[in-house]
């Protein structure tokens, strides 16, 4: 049986599960990322300051990307806090205020979203589904590029 757009239904179930645990954990690291915003203490706090807003602002657009594609793929996605935070795999990051640990928590979230985003890579494929194929591919490659710059930022 396929929807609407011609991907198999059942496929499709595994595959929208997939993305919205990934909703769930996006929206752990978002929060995540607002609050290191908000209260780094660090010599860092101006480059840092930035970076973690163009991430947050990244992530944003992520969140809303990949909870369209759930309902493109005419499934519902989480939106409660509840569901993200029982989701997530990510967890919650409460008064971190120093550089390294809010980068190290940074790229620790992003190694974990890339290893979700794989996931639902296979799952996509598995479901001849190029769109969301295409989609983690990006979402992949400006994460790795993210920890590889993170990381040398907190190499000292």
């Amino acid at each position: 049986m396929k929807n609407s757009i011609g991907l198999d239904k059942k496929k499709v179930k595994v595959l929208t599960d997939k993305l919205n645990d990934l909703l769930a954990n996006y929206q752990l690291y978002y929060q995540n990322l607002r609050g290191f915003h908000w209260n780094l203490k660090s010599n860092d706090f101006f480059t840092l300051h930035i970076k973690f807003e163009e991430l947050y602002n990244a992530a944003q657009l992520s969140i809303d990307e990949i909870a369209e594609r759930i309902v493109t793929l005419e499934a519902v996605p989480l939106h409660t806090y509840t569901d993200y935070v029982k989701q997530s795999s990510i967890k919650e990051h409460k008064n971190v205020t120093t550089s390294n640990e809010t980068v190290s928590k940074t790229v620790s979230n992003l190694t974990t979203l890339i290893e979700k985003e794989r996931d639902t890579l296979k799952s996509a494929d598995e479901a001849g589904d190029e769109s969301t194929v295409d989609m983690m591919t990006e979402f992949i490659r400006f994460q790795e590029k993210t920890i590889w710059m993170l990381n040398s930022f907190n190499h000292k």
